[in-house]
């Protein structure tokens, strides 16, 4: 392997089941046609069935051998995660990843989820929440196995877990909501990952970032940047994806690591660890942020 890693280095993934949601395109889609084509069955869950399966024809077409799915997912009501679950447990009683993708950012206006969340918080982390809830059993039967959920640069700006007011019910801020839901992405996966190494569970828990990448999500940037400057600041989805895919099938990750962009100001480049905010370490936030998330969604993990 060398210095540099990158989607050469993911290594065979034969025999591996892995679920990643938000795989119809960007960053998912990516890392969902890396893995199938490293031979994993991947699990394309996706709220729009339509784009689902463009995404399972580019893929097949680009890896004939590869086994991929597509499953109804919308994170953004709880309803939809429950049903995606249990379809997910019959069709696939072992699940070797789980990659919690999807994600919304900088919604221009306050708009709520189908149970009454602030739509980033509630899709990014109270889905994830509880959809990993739900399929953790699957997970915890499976030696190796392990759970990355995709965080941000943004857990560090203008970032806090509003725990008197998660849903901005009063003063809504299209960045400090984004900041939230992806800070509450890394204190749910660090707070994760200590229960399931106090039980002495063969899966872990990890995160990453993509740095600044060119996709989809990047839609409610509320400015104008020329494509010169955008070329030069971001990098290519596929680019974006290798942090993500490092933390999910490197045989050297530790549970609990962060992986993101080794250029400057991890905004591209090539993945390794990288840290977070001291924020994002406070077991007691971490704690309290996860019995409200059980309090919200109704999921108890068995940990």
């Amino acid at each position: 392997m060398g210095s540099k890693w990158t989607a050469a280095d993911v290594p065979d993934q034969s025999g591996r089941t892995a679920v990643v949601t938000g795989a119809n395109s960007g960053l998912g889609y990516d890392t969902a046609a890396v893995l199938a084509d490293r031979g994993a069955q991947v699990v394309l869950a996706v709220r729009n069935l339509d784009k689902g399966n463009e995404a399972l024809d580019r893929i097949k077409k680009a890896s004939p051998h590869a086994v991929v799915s597509v499953q109804k997912l919308d994170l953004s009501s709880l309803d939809s995660v429950r049903n995606a679950a249990d379809e997910i447990r019959a069709a696939h009683p072992r699940i070797d990843l789980l990659i919690n993708n999807a994600g919304l950012m900088y919604v221009p206006d306050r708009e709520l989820t189908a149970d009454g969340f602030e739509m980033q918080f509630g899709t990014n982390h109270l889905g994830h929440f509880a959809l990993t809830g739900l399929l953790l059993d699957h997970l915890l039967a499976v030696e190796g196995s392990r759970i990355v959920t995709v965080s941000s640069v943004g857990h560090r700006i203008r970032a806090r877990i509003r725990f008197e007011d998660p849903h901005f019910e009063t003063g809504y801020n299209r960045f400090q909501a984004y900041g939230q839901s992806k800070l509450a992405n890394l204190l749910f996966t660090y707070e994760l990952q200590r229960r399931l190494s106090g039980r002495g569970a063969p899966t872990i828990a990890t995160a990453a970032h993509p740095g600044f990448s060119d996709t989809e999500l990047m839609r409610y940037i509320p400015v104008v940047v020329p494509d010169i400057v955008w070329k030069i600041f971001t990098q290519p989805a596929d680019q974006g994806a290798l942090p993500t895919l490092r933390a999910a099938t490197d045989p050297g990750v530790e549970g609990g690591q962060y992986y993101g962009p080794d250029g400057i100001g991890e905004i591209k480049g090539h993945p390794k660890v990288v840290a977070s905010s001291a924020q994002s370490h406070n077991e007691d936030i971490q704690r309290r942020l996860w019995t409200m998330s059980e309090e919200l969604t109704g999921i108890t993990y068995p940990l």
